[in-house]
C-alpha cells in the first residue's frame, strides 16, 4: 500500500466530483477537469473527502495507487485555487510580449519566436518575466517547459529562459593564460 495513496483528499464544499464509468470529473469555481481512471484504481467519493484505493495487491496497482491520488488532488486544487508557474528571461536584448493569445519571444535569434498559448493557460508578461497560470497542472508544466526549451539557460553567462526558482550552476570560462 502506498503511504501517499492512503491519505484522503479533502473535498471542499464548492467542488463537485463525479465518476462516470472509467472517467473522473471535477467541477469547481475556476472550471472543470476530466481524467480517465486506471482500471487498477477505485475512487470513492464521500461527503467531505475522496479516497483512492488499489483494486488488488499487484505491482501495477500499487504503482498507480499513489499516482492517481496525487493527480486527483491536483485536479481539486486546480479548480479551486489554480496553479502558477513563473519563468525569467535573462540576457541583454532578450524580452517577451503578449499579442492576444500569442507570446512573442525575442531570445537572441535572427527572428522572434511566436508561441501560441494552449487553451486553459493564461499568461502575464512584464518584459523579462512570464507568469503562466491555469487550472491543469500538467498542461501548465508542459507549456512552461516548451517556452524554456526555446533558449535553455547556458552555464557560462546564465543567459536564457529559466524557471524563477531554478539555480543555474555557473562554469568558469577559458583561463586566458600562456
Amino acid at each position: 500500500m502506498s503511504r501517499i495513496g492512503k491519505r484522503p483528499i479533502p473535498n471542499p464544499e464548492k467542488v463537485s466530483v463525479s465518476i462516470d464509468g472509467d472517467e473522473i470529473k471535477v467541477r469547481g469555481p475556476k472550471g472543470e477537469l476530466t481524467r480517465p481512471l486506471h482500471p487498477k484504481v477505485k475512487v470513492e467519493v464521500g461527503e467531505n473527502d475522496i479516497r483512492v484505493n488499489a483494486v488488488d495487491d499487484s505491482r501495477e496497482a500499487r504503482s498507480v495507487h499513489g499516482l492517481y491520488r496525487v493527480l486527483i488532488d491536483n485536479m481539486v486544487t486546480g479548480v479551486t485555487k489554480g496553479f502558477e508557474r513563473t519563468l525569467e528571461i535573462v540576457g541583454v536584448g532578450y524580452r517577451a510580449e503578449l499579442n492576444g493569445r500569442v507570446a512573442v519571444l525575442n531570445l537572441g535569434y535572427s527572428h522572434p519566436i511566436q508561441f501560441e498559448l494552449p487553451d486553459g493557460i493564461d499568461a502575464r508578461i512584464e518584459k523579462t518575466k512570464i507568469v503562466l497560470s491555469g487550472i491543469d497542472r500538467e498542461k501548465l508544466g508542459l507549456t512552461a517547459a516548451k517556452i524554456r526549451h526555446f533558449r535553455p539557460p547556458e552555464p557560462y553567462k546564465g543567459k536564457g529562459v529559466k524557471y524563477a526558482e531554478e539555480q543555474i550552476k555557473r562554469k568558469a570560462g577559458k583561463a586566458g593564460g600562456k
